[in-house]
């Protein structure tokens, strides 16, 4: 057996289908493009038309199939028809990538339930609607992928966590109570913890040289993350080589978390 085919047998998405939520920007516009690019139909689903214009034609032009479907996550009604249309481009998916989030950063003390609730209908709810939609299929047929991106803020608190850092301290705890649920029938469930990453999710701190300094002087290889950095371990996740992982949540920081 040849590296090039036992490599393919370990890691190829080949005839596979892929759902990517927040996939037109950031991390889930590079998890997008590495399941594409290792043969996944990949969907992507976001708000902005641009940016899913924009990487939908890079990904074609590369001899991708993928598609998108224009969607904003911050109701179940909207995540439900969302669901429905994605499922309609190539099928119902074997992998489903939840990127999608809101940053919402006002301190405790002014948080307030209009920041609450768009926090976690966007960052929580959806998720666990798009596992509802599509965890059941996916165990039907013996295989699946959910993967979750979450946050260290799921894990410490700093920067103001707030809602945000509830948010993604849940979205682990789903992650584990669908690995329960579905892992027994093919479907492992998941999560990629980031660090810092210089995302426009992070605009905020991204535009501060002393603070991104800062937070690069905390990892062990002395930067920040980048998008491209996690195509590798979405890949690994996506395939059938992490058939043995599930309910964990693996942290691609640079080694932030252990510094």
């Amino acid at each position: 057996m040849t590296s090039h085919t036992y490599l393919n047998e370990l890691f190829s998405l080949d005839g596979t289908v892929a759902v990517v939520t927040g996939g037109s920007s950031g991390i889930g516009r590079s998890v997008a493009g590495a399941l594409a690019r290792s043969g996944a139909s990949v969907v992507v689903v976001a708000r902005k038309e641009a940016g899913l214009r924009a990487t939908v034609d890079e990904l074609t032009a590369d001899g991708c199939r993928a598609a998108w479907v224009n969607a904003d996550l911050g109701t179940r009604a909207a995540v439900r028809e969302a669901a429905d249309r994605a499922a309609g481009v190539f099928g119902e998916p074997d992998i489903l990538v939840n990127c999608a989030g809101v940053n919402l950063r006002p301190p405790m003390g002014e948080l307030d339930d209009a920041v609450w609730d768009t926090t976690m209908a966007v960052n929580l709810e959806a998720p666990y609607l798009l596992g509802q939609r599509f965890g059941p299929g996916m165990a039907e047929r013996g295989f699946g992928r959910i993967i979750h991106i979450t946050s260290q803020q799921a894990h410490r608190a700093f920067v103001q966590s707030g809602a945000y850092g509830v948010s993604k301290g849940a979205l682990e705890s789903l992650a584990r109570s669908q690995a329960e649920a579905w892992s027994p029938y093919g479907v492992t469930c998941n999560t990629l913890v980031p660090g810092f990453v210089m995302t426009p999710l992070n605009a905020r701190l991204s535009s501060d040289p002393e603070k991104v300094a800062a937070l690069a002087a905390r990892t062990m290889t002395g930067r920040n993350g980048l998008a491209e950095d996690f195509a590798g371990a979405a890949v690994f996740l996506a395939s059938r080589a992490s058939a043995y992982v599930t309910g964990q949540s693996l942290f691609v920081d640079g080694g932030l978390s252990v510094h």
